[in-house]
């Protein structure tokens, strides 16, 4: 029988790798030295190879240091993973769910309504996040669904379930000569000072805009970046610029901000429901379809 590596060897590997040198590893993982030493040398022993060169002062991985450096790193992440799904069995289902509040308005408090009368015996968690923030989330296993725009980007292993698709329009302060028309073009987008929410938070977003424009032959003039949808409705209400938002943004619109269509119109924005593929069958996700 082949012997089976413990994880706590891989920890203190993967800390020994991290940091390149033995006396800081043990410190990091509250190991004297020699300890430490011998845990890693127990697993070469056991792999059968030497992982880390020795020198005065540093060390460097192998080959087989390296790549077991990037497989023990996954199997950390899974074994803790499993770990929260037992943690959870115990207390009972949990759906956590990513959302921003920007794309959610009138759309979440339904849906979780709806939910919890159907399935009254599993828990629902609501966490307010970034788009980045929520694909973190569902890669490493700390979120079980997100409600955002829909990615179709590959490599993720997420599915994603279309829910609304939701029109642009062009919002302006009541006192913009803007708000006395029907619709705008792009060129005159172009020629305002345009208000946008950050691209680290909403990178979709950001591609959207700026396509639809160079698609019509024109340059945004972006004078102000904002981290949600409150700020940037402020700043557009103060004449700060304009800004282009989705109509379910339309909820939260000031009384003294105006909603104008935009013509052509870029292509509305997908609001979809997204889950890792291989949790597809996970009880809270079955409860969701």
């Amino acid at each position: 029988m082949l012997p089976i590596m413990e994880l706590r060897q891989l920890r203190y590997f993967i800390a020994a790798a991290e940091e390149g040198n033995i006396s800081r590893a043990a410190k990091k993982m509250f190991l004297t030295q020699p300890a430490l030493s011998r845990q890693i040398k127990a697993l070469e022993e056991e792999i059968g190879q030497c992982l880390l060169e020795r020198q005065a002062h540093s060390m460097r991985l192998t080959s087989v240091g390296e790549a077991l450096l990037r497989e023990a790193r996954e199997l950390l992440q899974h074994s803790e993973q499993v770990l929260e799904r037992v943690r959870a069995a115990g207390r009972g289902l949990r759906l956590r769910v990513g959302y921003a509040p920007s794309l959610a308005a009138g759309l979440l408090s339904g849906a979780v309504e709806s939910f919890t009368q159907k399935h009254p015996s599993t828990g629902v968690e609501l966490f307010d996040l970034s788009t980045g923030e929520m694909l973190t989330g569902l890669e490493s296993g700390k979120l079980d669904v997100v409600l955002t725009v829909g990615q179709e980007r590959a490599g993720h292993g997420l599915k994603w379930t279309p829910l609304v698709r939701a029109p642009f329009r062009l919002a302006v302060s009541r006192n913009h000569p803007f708000a006395r028309r029907q619709r705008v073009t792009p060129a005159e987008v172009a020629r305002e000072p345009l208000l946008v929410f950050c691209p680290r938070d909403y990178p979709e977003y950001r591609d959207t805009l700026t396509g639809w424009l160079r698609e019509h032959g024109q340059r945004p003039r972006i004078t102000g970046e904002y981290d949600g949808v409150d700020s940037l409705m402020a700043a557009v209400e103060s004449g700060l610029g304009v800004a282009i938002v989705a109509t379910r943004q339309g909820r939260l619109v000031p009384e003294h901000v105006r909603l104008k269509a935009l013509h052509p119109a870029p292509p509305p924005l997908c609001i979809a429901a997204g889950y890792r593929a291989d949790r597809a069958e996970d009880k809270p996700l079955a409860c969701v379809h």
